[in-house]
């Protein structure tokens, strides 16, 4: 017995878009996201993102692909409790950069997101915003084209929520990178250029057996 998830006709995101991907809970949300990151392989149809023909890849080939064009921001935060925020970003920094040149950037980065006197500390030193923030950078070091974010702001308070997601939409929006993100906050969603809601992709929204 299968339950289908998603069944989407066609849907074409251009590259440096801003999305707000809202629905109900078991609606394929993060199911869709997992299929553009190449965590998932789709039954049937294509998925094509940045040139690449996810839906004919082996599962080694879409995790290349995931490193090396793919940011993830979760809910939590997944930081290594041992390491440093700063060491925790340095561990998927890119292996071409110089160690200069790596340093310069996470100069950078934790200054743009606000961490700049706050780099060396362990995460159970940091707010929950500020782990999260560290978090954007490990994702958006590389400049990877596609950021993925599944309730990026679910384990926050209002006001942080809201400063983290505005934090992440700039900064994406700088960088033309394309930005999908998913959450259940209708205010949080009304700050991006745009809103879809899964009902809109998805024509399969009841889970029926087949």
């Amino acid at each position: 017995m299968n339950l289908p998830i998603l069944h989407v006709r066609h849907w074409r995101v251009e590259a440096g878009e801003r999305i707000a991907l809202t629905g109900p809970s078991g609606s394929g949300k993060s199911t869709l996201l997992h299929l553009l990151g190449g965590v998932m392989a789709p039954d049937s149809g294509e998925i094509i993102v940045d040139g690449e023909a996810l839906h004919l890849y082996s599962e080694a080939k879409r995790d290349r692909y995931r490193a090396q064009k793919v940011g993830y921001i979760f809910q939590d935060f997944h930081l290594i409790s041992s390491l440093t925020a700063r060491q925790n970003v340095e561990l998927v920094a890119p292996r071409k950069w110089s160690k200069r040149q790596t340093r310069e950037q996470l100069d950078d980065w934790f200054e743009r997101v606000g961490l700049k006197d706050r780099a060396d500390h362990l995460p159970s030193q940091l707010s929950r915003g500020q782990q999260q923030r560290a978090a954007i950078v490990r994702a958006l070091i590389g400049r990877p084209p596609l950021i993925l974010a599944d309730e990026p702001t679910g384990s926050l308070d209002w006001e942080t929520a809201g400063d983290i997601m505005s934090l992440l939409l700039e900064i994406c929006s700088t960088e033309k990178l394309t930005l999908l993100t998913v959450t259940h906050d209708l205010h949080l969603a009304g700050l991006y250029p745009r809103r879809v809601h899964i009902e809109e992709l998805n024509e399969l929204c009841r889970r029926e057996a087949v």
